[in-house]
């Protein structure tokens, strides 16, 4: 005889995206509307460096659209007979998505900064100065909306990074045009440009790379089999643990599935509690699927080749 048993998803059914989708909601908001009145600044005044200023700002809209329309699709596609883990790793792939904008967003920072070192144009300080401080006061206050959820969702994080490359940008679009406007040198603007690409491009790379982790459904890293096998192993009544499994479905819902063979005489009913409080309470795993299969089995679980 085998018995299994599995512990629910998270009471509330929403990832750790969806806990913080309003803080969002009012960061993509709060960025649309700006964008509007930059957009018609640039079309009033006539100046590139503001249009050029309001494209960047558009790569913000765009990462924070795809990151609260994962979480709404997760959201409102939890249960379905074929989508038995709903659409939450569609947040995988908005992070994954965003970081992919952030590292052309570098590459092209990198290229626009080189042709300007080598022909740099007239840029109106006095417009990048309006437009740098009053980027910097919104993003200011977008970053402190996501700031909690980016410590939780990898989708978070990555709508943070977008904000925060453009506060980057923006402190550098400052500083580029208070050099411009005391000296006139037309190289600080290029240079300052390369500075935030590179500073952009290792923390884009690194947020593809957690995705890509959880996508090929590697073991999360406060995660580790060896030692979840070791713990489900010290469990009275367990005498092993195979088919040991371990992944991330999307950021703060872990999954696990084992199957335990059981000592003679051991309760099959006890040791499946044990084992899915000892997951719970030790591990904050709230998902778990766990066979157990006693020692006087007649058909012997049969290890996997793959």
């Amino acid at each position: 005889m085998q018995v299994s048993g599995s512990a629910s998803l998270q009471p509330d059914g929403n990832s750790a995206g969806g806990r913080h989708r309003t803080r969002l909601r009012w960061a993509l908001a709060l960025v649309v509307g700006f964008l509007a009145v930059e957009v018609t600044a640039a079309l009033l005044t006539g100046s590139l460096a503001l249009l050029g200023d309001a494209g960047h700002l558009l790569t913000d809209v765009v990462g924070l659209g795809l990151a609260l329309g994962a979480i709404e699709a997760a959201a409102r596609a939890r249960h379905h007979p074929r989508r038995t883990f709903g659409l939450y790793r569609l947040e995988v792939l908005a992070a994954l998505a965003n970081a992919v904008l952030l590292v052309g967003l570098a590459g092209f920072i990198l290229s626009e900064a080189v042709q300007r070192l080598r022909d740099p144009p007239d840029v109106a300080g006095a417009p990048m100065l309006v437009v740098a401080l009053g980027a910097i006061a919104l993003n200011l206050v977008v970053l402190r909306l996501l700031r909690a959820g980016a410590k939780e969702s990898l989708n978070l994080e990555g709508a943070f990074l977008e904000v925060l490359a453009d506060l980057v940008s923006s402190v550098g679009v400052l500083l580029a045009a208070i050099v411009l406007l005391a000296t006139g040198w037309p190289y600080v603007d290029p240079i300052v440009a390369i500075g935030i690409a590179l500073w952009i491009l290792p923390r884009a790379l690194r947020l593809g790379a957690k995705a890509l982790r959880i996508l090929l459904q590697a073991a999360p890293k406060e995660l580790p089999p060896d030692r979840l096998e070791a713990d489900l192993a010290a469990l009275p009544g367990v005498a092993a643990v195979h088919e040991l499994h371990v992944w991330t479905l999307t950021s703060g819902m872990e999954v696990v599935s084992a199957h335990l063979d059981l000592e003679g005489g051991a309760d099959a009913a006890v040791v499946l509690r044990a084992a899915r409080r000892l997951l719970a309470q030790e591990h904050d795993v709230d998902h778990a699927t766990l066979q157990v299969e006693p020692a006087d089995a007649e058909t012997p679980c049969r290890e996997l080749t793959w």
